[in-house]
């Protein structure tokens, strides 16, 4: 069988592509390349000495997508493709909806009219908002979201369940991520963001390796253990997993559903500094500086629902997540260093 995914050169893609062709599946890669690097699949591509078919592209090129699917036969498609950082999105909303909002509908009619109709879609926690209760569950109230990459997660999410409702042939699966983090054991691939990092992990690796000098830590006098934060981690290659054990529901049900992929517990700011001193052995610069508007103070999921219906829980522990990520920069201090 084989699998169409798009963003598939991207962090959480790549390690999605590990584990789909480990698992015996093909794949075809559609990336534009705008925030990941064609190295990735080369390296995918050594980890599992197979190949990867990788098409440059936007998935909001109709032409290009009606293309794909009359060469290949695919049995579903992954879809990672969109724009993910926060604080862009509220610079330029209107970027954010047309690649992740149009760009998934555009995908959408190019699978139908191909008469493909099985979808995992990389959706967020952020749709839940701000949670009044913990754990999260996939049953509390959504839209709530406070910028607009949050909300193009959530209207997709709307799109797709019309979708469903109005054509009985569609089989759906959302991903709700909770906190990628870690990088294949190999080194080889994991997270190498643009510029400076939106999140906490890479963020830590940074200061390790030198590229940044200090760690802002946003607020401290948190109603959480140490006053920090608190969030839950996941490590990527269990979240990738997660991706097949979605497609492999797929391919037994119609309809749409949804699933958290977490690890089921928070760990706060000062827990992770404090971790990856443990695993790493460096001791990480860093000052407090007031709260974010809009953080909440603890967010972690209940992954019960993944655990019944997908067969799935994470399996790697916080150590095992931040000696990986530190592996993976220790190697790759620059990120992947080749040219797009």
């Amino acid at each position: 069988m084989t699998i169409l995914v798009t963003g598939g050169a991207g962090y959480i893609g790549s390690h999605t592509l590990v584990e789909l062709l480990q698992a015996g599946y093909d794949v075809v890669v559609l990336d534009n390349l705008c925030n990941s690097n064609v190295e990735s699949l080369r390296r995918v591509e050594h980890i599992c000495q197979r190949s990867v078919e990788f098409v440059r592209g936007d998935v909001g090129d109709r032409v290009l997508l009606d293309q794909l699917f009359a060469k290949h036969e695919f049995s579903a498609v992954i879809h990672f493709a969109g724009l993910k950082a926060v604080g862009e999105s509220v610079a330029q909303p209107l970027s954010y909806y047309a690649n992740n909002v149009g760009g998934t509908v555009t995908l959408c009619q190019a699978m139908a009219a191909a008469g493909v109709f099985r979808l995992v879609f990389s959706s967020s926690a952020t749709v839940y908002g701000e949670p009044q209760h913990m754990p999260i569950r996939e049953g509390f109230t959504v839209g709530a979201v406070t910028n607009p990459y949050g909300r193009s997660k959530w209207i997709v999410e709307q799109v797709l369940t019309d979708l469903a409702a109005a054509d009985s042939r569609w089989s759906i699966a959302l991903l709700r991520y909770f906190n990628p983090v870690g990088a294949h054991p190999s080194g080889l691939i994991g997270e190498d963001p643009q510029g400076a990092p939106n999140n906490l992990v890479p963020y830590i690796t940074q200061v390790a390796v030198g590229r940044l000098a200090q760690l802002s830590i946003f607020g401290a006098d948190y109603p959480t253990v140490d006053g920090t934060g608190v969030r839950d981690y996941i490590h990527v290659c269990d979240l990738a997993a997660g991706h097949v054990k979605a497609v492999e529901f797929l391919l037994e049900h119609v309809g749409i559903d949804v699933w958290n992929l977490g690890n089921g517990r928070g760990y706060s700011v000062m827990e992770m500094i404090n971790t990856f001193a443990e695993v790493s052995g460096c001791q990480i610069d860093y000052t407090i500086v007031p709260r974010r508007p809009g953080d909440i103070a603890a967010c972690w999921a209940d992954v019960t629902k993944a655990q019944q219906e997908l067969g799935w829980q994470a399996q790697r522990d916080l150590p095992t997540m931040l000696a990986d990520a530190w592996r993976w920069q220790q190697q790759n201090p620059t990120g992947y260093c080749e040219s797009k």
